[in-house]
């Protein structure tokens, strides 16, 4: 019987853990959790206590910034 557990393409989820923002990204996984931390950040997700990264939106901070 086959695994009935389908995976996500990080390129369609909405919200990605750190670890899958930081693949995707090429940016490191401590690195993104700082910018997590930043109080006015456009694309933390809070799920209890845990720090999910909207996709859409970091995308779009990393297309609008020069450095990071």
């Amino acid at each position: 019987m086959q695994d009935s557990k389908c995976t996500v393409p990080i390129s369609e989820k909405y919200a990605l853990t750190i670890e899958e923002a930081a693949e995707y990204s090429n940016i490191g996984q401590n690195r993104i959790s700082e910018l997590l931390k930043a109080p006015r950040c456009s694309f933390v997700l809070y799920v209890g206590r845990k720090k999910l990264v909207k996709r859409v939106e970091f995308e779009r901070f990393i297309s609008e910034s020069i450095e990071i």
